[in-house]
């Protein structure tokens, strides 16, 4: 069985019928199924599944759903070190197998659980904001009883003719009362340490968004940031541009001088691409030795000066390395920038600024490049 026939077995698996050979279901021509020719959307959609599946058959992968998922990072956008992983190894004639994918993707788990863990966190805030409302509920509701059964009481003791019985029932409701404000007390106390445990969550989940490293937002935090800026921007008609940043040759920085070495030059980068971020440019470290920013009413030639401005600086930085007193040599990064819309959404954007990234990297680093638009339909 060829890659193009087993391609189409599988994207018909997927839902999607027809061929790439020009069958009127392909969407490649007026007709079939109703949708008008050039719709980039269902082009974007079905380019997408073409490369998930030409790679799952290419490399003779299980169609399996962590496999699924892989694909579907690398070749969508969602998770460009991934993509850029699997270009480099390709360019390096090494071919993907599933123990080599296994190991690439085993950092994702990390995220899914701290998905996991926000989805529980979100739930018992919830829960918690739920108990608050009812002890406070139950509190006055409690206050308001105990005062009127303060009152009887008041009532019952200065009515002396009623003689022992009336006595007895005041006792009774004095005791009542007392347990009634203990009951109060208790459901404050309660009330004031769902406060405090709803603080604390809070602080967690603000924990969980910074990368403690660099004091920056987390990639997490960004995909939250680019899904806001994103309507909001095209709601105003601001225009909007991504890019990813790689320090260049970092594992050599790594090899030589250790990893408390590069962790000062992670720190010192972030520094300086915070230094020009403000309420409409957005960083945050996306993961190891990468960033990704988001510039906000500032157009692509905008966004590559200032982004050029701070690699320019870096480069001119001569760093030492403290305990060896030995120089790091020169410390640059590439970058990939893309503006937002034109592509059909925000992953697709990622994914075509960190493909500029690649190319950036190839064509000697050091650099920054603008990504290519999308090709538009005839």
């Amino acid at each position: 069985m060829t890659t193009d026939s087993s391609s189409g077995s599988l994207l018909g698996w997927l839902g999607i019928r027809g061929s790439r050979g020009g069958n009127k279901g392909d969407g490649s021509a007026s007709g079939g199924n109703g949708h008008a020719p050039g719709n980039i959307f269902q082009q974007a959609r079905r380019h997408l599944l073409d490369e998930m599946a030409s790679f799952l058959l290419a490399y003779e992968l299980d169609v399996t759903p962590n496999n699924l998922i892989a694909a579907h990072g690398a070749f969508s956008g969602a998770n460009p070190g991934l993509a850029r992983q699997i270009a480099q190894r390709i360019a390096a004639g090494l071919g993907i197998t599933q123990q080599w994918l296994d190991e690439a993707t085993a950092a994702d788990e990390t995220v899914d659980k701290h998905d996991g863990i926000e989805l529980l966190m979100t739930k018992l805030e919830t829960t918690l904001e739920n108990f608050s409302k009812n002890t406070t509920a139950a509190r006055s509701e409690a206050s308001d009883y105990g005062n009127q059964l303060e009152q009887h009481v008041a009532e019952l003791v200065q009515v002396q003719e009623t003689g022992h019985i009336i006595s007895s029932l005041a006792d009774l409701a004095k005791a009542m009362l007392e347990r009634t404000r203990h009951l109060e007390a208790d459901m404050r106390r309660s009330e004031d340490e769902a406060k405090l445990l709803r603080r604390n969550l809070e602080k967690a989940k603000r924990d969980a968004e910074i990368d403690h490293l660099t004091g920056l937002p987390n990639r997490r935090a960004f995909e939250t940031v680019l899904e806001r800026e994103h309507k909001e921007a095209r709601a105003a008609l601001d225009p909007l541009v991504v890019a990813f940043c790689d320090i260049d040759h970092f594992k050599a920085v790594n090899d030589t001088h250790g990893h408390d070495a590069g962790d000062r030059v992670i720190r010192l980068i972030a520094e300086m691409l915070a230094g020009i971020s403000d309420d409409n440019c957005h960083v945050a470290r996306h993961g190891g030795e990468e960033f990704v920013m988001l510039f906000r009413s500032a157009t692509l030639s905008e966004a590559k000066t200032r982004l050029d401005d701070v690699r320019e600086k870096l480069s001119e930085r001569r760093m030492i390395n403290r305990k060896t007193d030995e120089p790091f040599g020169q410390i640059t990064f590439s970058a990939g920038i893309a503006d937002v819309f034109d592509f059909p959404d925000p992953r697709a954007a990622l994914k075509a600024a960190d493909e500029a990234l690649y190319a950036a990297k190839q064509g000697g680093r050091n650099q920054v490049r603008i990504a290519d638009k999308p090709a538009q339909a005839a």
